[in-house]
C-alpha cells in the first residue's frame, strides 16, 4: 500500500460480492436474527464449536500481517489483544482501550474486584496519552493504572472521568466533545459518536449506563458500565486509523472517509444489522484490521483462543461481499508491525 496516494471513494466498487468459500454463514451474519433465533445459533455453534474455532484460528494464520508493509517509516502498530491497540510514532506512543489484566470468567460470575495486573502492564510503554472507546471492563480496566504510571491524561467519556475519579485521578480525565480533534504530540486524535451492539440477544447493551460507583470497592466487572460510546480517528505521520470497539455505528456520525487502517472490533457483530456493510461503507478503508475476536478470559501469554460464536472465518467473507477490494490483515497479540 502506498499510503501517500488516496485512491477517491469512487476507486473501489462496493457490492461486487466476493469471498473466502464461507457464503452461508456470511449470508447469516449480515442479517439480524430475533432472540429465538439467536439462541438457535447458539445452540448451532455449541454443536460445531470445535470445527469453528479450527477456521477461525487458520484464518488468522493465513491473514498475519507481519511485516507492516506500507506503513510510514517510524510509525509501528501493535494488538495488545481485545480491543486494545498501541500505536508509536518516532518513539512516542498512543494507547487505545489497553486490557491486559484479563479477568477470569470466575471472577466475573462471582462479582470479585479485580485490580490491575502491574505484571501484566510491565511490558507495555509509558504512553503520552490513552483514549477510551467505552467504560466496559474489557476496554477500561487497566486505565487508571496505566495512566498513574505515565502520569499522562486519558481521553474518553463523562463515565471514564467518573472511573478516573473513584481511583484519586479527577485531573487526568480529558472528557471529550463530539468531532473536535485533539492534538496529543504528533497524534491528531478525534471522537465520534457511536454506538455499542445488543449482546443481550439482540435486545439491550450488558452493563449499560453510566459508572456510578462510589468506591473502588464497588468496583465488581458488571459496575464498569458503557457510558457513551466513540468510535475514534487517528491521524499520524501521513497515515489514519479509525478504531470501532463495538459493533454498532451512528452512520451519520462517520465522517472520515478513506482511512487507511480500520481496526474493526468483530465481537457482538451478529446482533447489529447490516454491521460490516455499513461501516465499510461509511469509512472506506484501505486495510482492514479485525479484533476482539479472543478469549480475553484467557492470559495473554497462554495460546489464543476465541471468543464464544466469533467466527472470524466468516467475517472474511462478510467483507468480501461488500467488495473485494478490501484488504485483510490479523495481528498477532503483542507483535508489533511497521518500521520504527
Amino acid at each position: 500500500m502506498d499510503w501517500q496516494t488516496r485512491a477517491g471513494p469512487r476507486a473501489r466498487t462496493i457490492g461486487a460480492g466476493g469471498g473466502c468459500g464461507h457464503r452461508t454463514v456470511g449470508a447469516t451474519m449480515r442479517r439480524v436474527l430475533g432472540p429465538l433465533g439467536h439462541l438457535a445459533a447458539l445452540a448451532a455453534y455449541g454443536a460445531r464449536r470445535g470445527r469453528q474455532v479450527d477456521h477461525d484460528l487458520d484464518a488468522h494464520r493465513a491473514l498475519t500481517w507481519t511485516a507492516g508493509d506500507g506503513l510510514p517509516r517510524g510509525l509501528t502498530l501493535e494488538w495488545l489483544g481485545t480491543a486494545g491497540f498501541r500505536l508509536t510514532y518516532e518513539g512516542q506512543h498512543l494507547l487505545i482501550d489497553p486490557y491486559l489484566t484479563r479477568l477470569p470468567l470466575g471472577d466475573l460470575l462471582r462479582r470479585r474486584v479485580v485490580p490491575a495486573d502491574a505484571a501484566a502492564l510491565a511490558g507495555v510503554p509509558d504512553p503520552l496519552a490513552i483514549l477510551v472507546g467505552h467504560t466496559h471492563f474489557d476496554h477500561a480496566l487497566d486505565v487508571p493504572a496505566l495512566a498513574r504510571r505515565a502520569g499522562c491524561p486519558v481521553y474518553g467519556s463523562a463515565s471514564l472521568a467518573r472511573l478516573m475519579a473513584l481511583h484519586g485521578q479527577p485531573e487526568r480525565a480529558v472528557t471529550v466533545a463530539p468531532h473536535r480533534t485533539y492534538d496529543v504530540g504528533p497524534f491528531a486524535v478525534t471522537f465520534v459518536p457511536s454506538l455499542h451492539s445488543k449482546l443481550a440477544g439482540g435486545l439491550w447493551v450488558p452493563y449499560g449506563g453510566e459508572i456510578t460507583c462510589e468506591h473502588v470497592d464497588e468496583l465488581v466487572p458488571q459496575a464498569y458500565k458503557c457510558g457513551q460510546v466513540w468510535g475514534i480517528h487517528v491521524a499520524v505521520g501521513g497515515a489514519t486509523f479509525y478504531h470501532q470497539g463495538s459493533c454498532d455505528l451512528i452512520d451519520a456520525e462517520v465522517r472520515h472517509r478513506g482511512v487507511d487502517v480500520l481496526l474493526c472490533g468483530i465481537s457482538g457483530r451478529r446482533f447489529t444489522r447490516r454491521y460490516v456493510a455499513r461501516l465499510l461503507r461509511a469509512l472506506e478503508p484501505r486495510l482492514v484490521v479485525p479484533h476482539h475476536f479472543d478469549d480475553f478470559f484467557r492470559p495473554r501469554a497462554a495460546p489464543m483462543a476465541m471468543s464464544l460464536n466469533v467466527n472470524l472465518a466468516g467475517f472474511v467473507d462478510e467483507v468480501g461481499a461488500v467488495s473485494r477490494d478490501f484488504a485483510i490483515k490479523t495481528l498477532g497479540c503483542g507483535q508489533p508491525v511497521g518500521a520504527a
